[in-house]
């Protein structure tokens, strides 16, 4: 997956007079927060910040570069004017990728299973799992290939295989997926 570089500029000015010259100037105002919780006030370019906040999901590290300074940052919230189609705020949190952030996935599945071909019922059970990784490993998406489980099967936690530089702290022995028999 590529990643966005948005460029940031630093701001002094505040409020709601300020707010609208900054987007009137093609700029969003935003807040970066980092680990020890010290806000910076700055801004950001429009079609820059929609181009990647459209195409990331919550957990897509994308690098802010603060006039010359990078710092790899989540998009932690964004206000959004459903009226005008418009981002009015946002919230950074940048991070030292030094310490493990916890982050909750919502499991996504991939292909067919082949019980379900055979005339089984596919059941869900866990629709989230939690995972712990550096915020430059968390994965983008956690998607599971069901396309091999057979009627009596059960897919469960410990067989997602995110690899080394992820925990999973769901249970291992949660099923995610079986595939029941026809009636």
């Amino acid at each position: 997956m590529d990643q966005f570089v948005i460029e940031a500029k630093l701001r002094s000015e505040t409020g709601k007079k300020a707010a609208k010259a900054i987007r009137a100037a093609g700029r969003i105002p935003a807040v970066v927060y980092d680990e020890a919780g010290k806000a910076t006030s700055v801004t950001v370019d429009a079609v820059q910040f929609n181009k990647a906040w459209r195409s990331i999901t919550a957990t897509t590290l994308v690098t802010l570069d603060l006039e010359g300074k990078k710092y790899d940052a989540f998009i932690r919230d964004t206000e959004y004017n459903i009226i005008s189609d418009a981002v009015l705020h946002v919230d950074f949190f940048a991070v030292s990728n030094k310490k493990p952030v916890v982050r909750t996935y919502k499991v996504q599945y991939k292909g067919t299973p082949a019980g379900v071909l055979k005339g089984g019922f596919m059941v869900k059970h866990v629709p989230e799992v939690k995972v712990k990784a550096l915020p430059k490993d968390l994965p983008a998406r956690v998607v599971i290939d069901v396309s091999g489980v057979n009627i009596g099967d059960v897919f469960r936690v410990k067989d997602m295989g995110l690899g080394d530089k992820v925990t999973v702290l769901t249970n291992a022995e949660d099923s995610l997926v079986s595939v029941a028999p026809a009636r």
